[in-house]
């Protein structure tokens, strides 16, 4: 297409200099026409070698992307369900799609090639889902103490994901500067270096990756490093006003900091021996994040046992039918976890055909998960949760009616005041961080507009297991469970008196790899007055 204006401009150009075009009175005018038409042959050549290697690019791309997804779809597991996998996933389809296929796609915005992909881009991973996903990994980088190379290979613990290129690297190191997150920017630009060193086809400058760490390593006080790094890039790019500029800088600091050691010295005060530390420094935290709790908590999602429960010789699993009729011939499966609180598990209390009812008639409904505001009562998102969620009645399907009535019929408590079934999906680190699901005295407004009083108890079905992470953990006590399939956890809330009971604090470890189904169904106070009804003594 714009070949055609090409041609005619060419020709122009070559015989504007003749006898105003009169070819014809000449041969001599002739034979340079000759070498017109051989210069618009080479011209045209040109044209088709370079329009065949932005062909053979896009045919390269192509291929890639059927070959991903044939191989994705034919898969038993959701090779998304894998961290890294995801990541790559939404680089290639904004960072990569930007550098490797719009510049090698030029077809008419009007031509219908055009309309359809930009259509099929809708339903597409965007900026935003790249920077959720780089963010997720840093999460579940540091709760599950993941290494950055083992990560860069493709490795989280036992399983295998596609590695990553220097360039995948410094772009989860990019994310984290431009988050003034120097702490992984300096992990993820020294990955990016090895990286770089290895590949024969460069996917990034060693220069670009430097410059970055080198910022890095001085926000986090390591000023020789910075300068070694520097001096590394100046060799690369000697005129680089920059770095020129940097190294200055770097190097009266360390001068600075060598007249105030030999100035304690000469005081009488041995200098101070400089510790050998990890080139990376230690984590950035919050005051929350350095609280025992949240130390607690990651440490149970580690699976580590941080509580010595001496009571645990006498937990039982049991069969009970709670002289309930409908459970006589099938009694439920009860393990208790814990004592006070009581903590238990029901096993295979909902069947993987209505998981899937469920799934699918949630699925549609699925938006960002809230919490309540203590101090406005409302529903909002969190960044403390990170999942999707949706509400489903009775009335929505005979399978949701049948799993409400089986939560009756096994905990002995009224479904008529208590929440919707809630499903929960957590995806790409989904997590939910420690908090209780009934409201303290002080939040006053929590739950009014339900006016059935507080959650008194929870009942938490798991509809997937998980590959890796994702457990339930109770930080005050030092309870985990891990999520299996059919299998629901059941608790109290409230004292029969309506105080909240503390020690049901819990949390929603990030989903390692794989993804986390879960259903939720707070039961309230109302109409449970006979069913659980107050004890004689006031502290119960």
């Amino acid at each position: 297409m714009k070949f055609g204006v090409y041609v005619p401009c060419l020709v122009v150009a070559c015989v504007a200099t003749l006898a105003f075009g009169e070819l014809f009175s000449s041969m001599a005018h002739l034979e340079t026409a000759l070498y017109a038409e051989r210069d618009i042959a080479v011209a045209i050549k040109d044209y088709i070698h370079e329009e065949e290697k932005r062909l053979d690019k896009l045919r390269k791309i192509a291929n890639d992307f059927s070959e991903h997804s044939s191989k994705a779809l034919a898969s038993d597991k959701n090779l998304l369900a894998n961290p890294i996998n995801a990541y790559l996933y939404m680089k290639r389809f904004t960072l990569d799609w930007d550098k490797e296929v719009a510049p090698n796609f030029q077809s008419d915005p009007d031509s219908d090639v055009h309309k359809k992909i930009e259509e099929l881009k809708g339903y597409l991973p965007t900026y935003q889902d790249l920077k959720g996903a780089v963010t997720a990994l840093l999460r579940l980088q540091d709760t599950y103490k993941l290494d950055t190379n083992h990560l860069a290979q493709g490795r989280i613990r036992s399983m295998m994901a596609n590695s990553m290129s220097a360039n995948d690297c410094f772009e989860i190191g990019k994310l984290a500067y431009q988050s003034e997150d120097f702490y992984h920017t300096a992990m993820w630009m020294q990955a990016s270096l090895e990286k770089e060193e290895e590949e024969k086809n460069k996917t990034v400058p060693r220069s670009l990756v430097l410059d970055y760490l080198s910022y890095a390593s001085l926000m986090q006080g390591d000023v020789e490093r910075a300068l070694l790094l520097t001096n590394e890039l100046l060799t690369i790019l000697p005129h680089h006003t920059r770095s020129q500029n940097n190294r200055k800088y770097y190097e009266k600091l360390l001068e600075e900091q060598r007249r105030k050691q030999h100035r304690r010295g000469e005081d009488g005060e041995e200098p101070e021996a400089k510790e050998e530390t990890n080139q990376f420094t230690e984590r950035p935290l919050d005051d929350y994040r350095k609280s025992e709790e949240f130390q607690t908590y990651e440490s149970l999602c580690r699976g580590e046992d941080t509580h010595n429960y001496k009571l645990k010789h006498k937990l039982k699993c049991r069969y009970v039918n709670k002289n309930n009729p409908r459970l006589l011939l099938k009694p439920a499966k009860e393990e208790e976890v814990y004592l006070n609180p009581w903590i238990v598990v029901y096993h295979d209390v909902v069947s993987d055909k209505e998981i899937e009812t469920i799934k699918k008639i949630a699925t549609p409904k699925l938006d960002r998960a809230t919490v309540h505001n203590p101090r406005t009562g409302k529903l909002e998102t969190a960044e403390y949760r990170v999942s999707k969620s949706a509400w489903l009645k009775d009335s929505d399907d005979p399978v949701i009616h049948n799993v409400n009535n089986r939560i009756s019929d096994i905990t002995g408590l009224s479904m008529e005041s208590a929440e919707e079934l809630q499903i929960a999906n957590y995806g790409l680190g989904g997590q939910y961080e420690p908090h209780f699901d009934f409201a303290r005295k002080e939040e006053t407004s929590a739950f009014r507009d339900l006016g059935s009083g507080n959650r008194i108890a929870t009942w938490l079905t798991y509809m997937t297991d998980v590959d890796a992470g994702g457990a339930t953990v109770f930080t005050s006590i030092g309870v985990k469970l891990f999520p299996i399939k059919g299998a629901a956890a059941f608790w109290y809330n409230l004292y029969r008196n309506g105080d909240g009971i503390f020690d049901t604090r819990h949390a929603a470890c990030p989903v390692l790899v794989g993804q986390k189904w879960v259903s939720n169904k707070w039961i309230h106070e109302r109409g449970q007055e006979f069913r659980r009804p107050c004890s004689i003594n006031m502290d119960e």
